[in-house]
């Protein structure tokens, strides 16, 4: 009997219900998409602080009209596994259910650091939150859901993935869900202070450290940057997806927004003390890197 995973966050962070929210995420696709993108980088908050900075990369990415999108999860929940797979059956969405795709999923199971294991998945919210994002532009699309912890093994996770890809013959696109720095009490983490200041330092100096190495396509140092200055919650997703577009030929990283939840409160009249970082960014087919300038609360 074929699983299905029924939505978990759906109410929560983002709308259950299915007009409203086909009506944000409308809200959130912007019009001309950047055009050629495979891979892409999204936050996975709640949609009020983070959809629009989520809609730039996605409909990007929707614009190749990949066939299946490789979606590198964080990891927020009790997870012994390097890298977890749901393996077969489908997700459901308000906007309706979309499928797993098994025979990618068979292959990318050769892999001796990733393991199936779909009941890891069902309260982890880093990939459910992107999917009508997806669902929405693309309509009936296949999906592969892969949590990735942080660790040396990240890599070759997301090299496994983009050549088994590329075995089949299929037309993917990869997908990072990551936030960046969580700063203040909420999160214990205020080296620079509470308030202001330290809200600020967060996003202009320790986030644009982990997103420089993006843009450079660094794979190696994502994981120990992350883990040495606490600047993403998602670093072996993005390490697997660096690994896996550069696999399949992508080399160039263009930064599309960078925000952050505190943004969104002072919009509102609030005075925050906390804050999460969020980044939107598309990889693309270009030049070597080497050689060019690239340029659970529901925050987070």
């Amino acid at each position: 009997m074929s699983l299905t995973r029924e939505p978990a966050f759906a109410g929560r962070f983002y709308p259950a219900d299915a007009a409203q929210c086909s009506a944000m995420v409308d809200r959130f696709n912007p019009q001309g998409a950047v055009r050629g993108a495979l891979g892409a980088l999204a936050p996975h908050a709640g949609w009020k602080f983070s959809g629009a900075t989520a809609g730039l990369s996605l409909s990007a990415i929707a614009a190749g009209k990949p066939e299946t999108v490789i979606i590198f999860g964080a990891v927020h929940v009790l997870d012994s596994n390097k890298a977890s797979l749901f393996a077969s059956g489908s997700w459901r969405t308000p906007l309706g259910v979309v499928r797993v795709d098994e025979l990618l999923a068979k292959r990318v199971l050769s892999c001796r650091h990733i393991r199936s294991d779909a009941g890891v998945h069902r309260r982890e919210h880093s990939i459910e939150v992107e999917l009508p994002f997806l669902q929405r532009s693309l309509g009936d699309l296949m999906i592969l859901p892969i949590m990735v912890r942080p660790g040396p093994w990240a890599e070759e996770v997301g090299r496994a993935c983009a050549m088994a890809a590329g075995d089949l013959g299929r037309r993917v696109a990869f997908v990072a869900s990551t936030d960046l720095t969580h700063y203040g009490p909420s999160f214990g983490f205020e080296p620079h202070g509470r308030g202001e200041a330290g809200i600020r330092w967060a996003k202009d100096v320790n986030d644009r450290r982990f997103i420089s190495l993006v843009g450079a396509l660094d794979a190696g140092a994502i994981v120990p940057e992350a883990e040495m200055n606490r600047n993403a919650c998602g670093s072996g997703a993005v390490a697997a997806t660096i690994a896996a577009v550069r696999t399949a030929g992508l080399s160039e990283y263009s930064e599309l927004a960078h925000t952050c939840s505190a943004e969104c409160d002072l919009e509102e009249g609030g005075n925050p003390l906390d804050s999460v970082g969020y980044h939107a960014g598309v990889f693309r087919a270009g030049e070597d890197p080497e050689n060019s300038v690239s340029r659970e609360t529901n925050k987070g």
